[in-house]
């Protein structure tokens, strides 16, 4: 047996109260099961128990085996030392704490189908272990653990979106244009679209947001895809000799030391998503004078943030993917599909961020109202949630169901799941609708 499902059975009161007794057999009232710990010492901090009418406070330590408190060395830790219950589920040796007095251990007895339920969870085939059960809970009940998992998936970025901010000295707008690049690489060209960030900085494209060519010229050349070996066939092709002799100018002037130019990847991927295209709509979407994040928190609805980010490609690419190479005419445009990509992934999580680190909670609340006006994402995530009966409306859900799949079901933390606890909580048979509630 899991010591984590015995955690799980003690945090929400899971066991036979009548048969929790100590060694003269008088009843345990437990008054408060405590704080959860999940760092180091007892498992439950300032806990209350009530025996013979004699109040007790302080911490409560669980095992599977009571001569597990030997094991892990808590006979010689101080910190062990207010624990004034030991619950096991197996009693098989008397323990004593680093002063030599003996813990009150007692077994825990509770009903098995609980068990069975969650060991049918964690050892179940599906991705989604509680696929064929989370649809006969309470939507109520799912939305609202969705709810705050959308905050997690948030918080968890913020972690990447801080640490760009503290590299690049709080500058936001630098911060911003780094995410945002990354994202233009989607996934396959993310690194090198970080390292083209990182090479050029947006304090020199902040220069030359006057003129979108030099911005292309400069983003090309550290992008490294004006080294004359790499399209040869571009080498009689106007636009691409005056992006060379523009960026040669600009790199003597700034000191810019292009990256590799081999690092970008074009196999496997649809024309309109090749680097070059990519790389030509961010230099129009950084053609803006004032700053990109500054004109994005200057925002009011999701409409004006889309506007921003539903740029086209220079009129050069509507003939050609590559350099040198000619193609049927098309518009490149960013597509709605590529903009909620950038708004979900970077822009969504930046503003969200800075609200937190400006402690203002309008800010925040904007982030997440964004959210549920952007449409949800189609991925393989969102359709194994489909086959499951969950449904997302909008980019606000499908983020939560992301987080709840990638953080809790494909690690099998069913326990830490309110879902799972829930299911498990009702043993191998689901009551009926009506007898559900919020909480396990």
């Amino acid at each position: 047996m899991k010591e984590e499902f015995l955690h799980y059975l003690w945090k929400y009161s899971l066991y036979d109260k009548d048969k929790l007794v100590d060694t003269d057999g008088n009843e345990i009232i437990v008054l408060h099961q405590g704080e959860y710990n999940r760092d180091s010492g007892p498992d439950f901090f300032n806990s209350r128990i009530k025996i013979a009418g004699t109040e007790w406070a302080g911490n409560v330590e669980i095992h599977t085996k009571s001569s597990h408190f030997d094991l892990h060395g808590h006979q010689a830790d101080p910190t062990f030392n207010n624990v004034i219950l030991h619950v096991v589920a197996e009693n098989d040796k008397k323990v004593f704490n680093s002063k030599g007095e003996e813990l009150l251990t007692v077994k825990i007895a509770f009903d098995p189908t609980l068990y069975e339920k969650y060991i049918f969870l964690i050892n179940n085939h599906y991705v989604i272990a509680c696929q064929d059960d989370i649809s006969k809970l309470d939507s109520i009940f799912v939305r609202h653990w969705l709810s705050s998992l959308v905050i997690e998936r948030l918080q968890n970025k913020s972690e990447f979106i801080l640490k760009i901010l503290s590299e690049t000295g709080n500058d936001w707008e630098e911060t911003f244009y780094r995410l945002l690049a990354r994202y233009f690489g989607f996934r396959v060209n993310s690194e090198p679209f970080e390292m083209l960030a990182r090479a050029l900085p947006f304090r020199i494209i902040r220069k030359h947001t006057d003129n979108r060519f030099q911005i292309e010229a400069l983003l090309f050349g550290t992008a490294g895809m004006l080294h004359e070996g790499l399209f040869k066939e571009a080498l009689a092709d106007d636009y691409y000799r005056n992006l060379i002799k523009e960026y040669r100018v600009l790199s003597a002037k700034y000191s810019l030391q292009p990256i590799q130019g081999w690092l970008w990847k074009f196999s496997r991927l649809r024309p309109s998503n090749f680097p070059t295209i990519r790389i030509s709509q961010l230099a129009a979407l950084l053609s803006v004078s004032g700053g990109l994040f500054s004109r994005v928190l200057e925002a009011t609805d999701i409409n004006q943030l889309k506007e921003l980010f539903e740029v086209s490609a220079s009129e050069y690419w509507f003939k050609h993917f590559v350099f040198g190479k000619k193609s049927r005419e098309i518009s490149k445009n960013a597509g709605s599909q590529a903009t909620d990509i950038f708004l979900i992934n970077a822009v969504i999580p930046v503003i969200f961020v800075y609200g937190q680190t400006r402690d203002n909670q309008d800010i925040c609340e904007r982030a997440l109202a964004y959210l549920e006006d952007v449409d949800t994402e189609e991925n393989i995530i969102i359709e194994e949630w489909n086959k499951s009966g969950i449904k997302a409306e909008s980019a606000f859900y499908s983020q939560a169901l992301i987080q709840l799949r990638n953080e809790y079901c494909k690690k099998r933390k069913c326990l830490e799941c309110r879902i799972g606890s829930k299911l498990i909580s009702m043993g191998r048979k689901l009551k009926d609708q009506k007898d559900l509630i919020l909480e396990p």
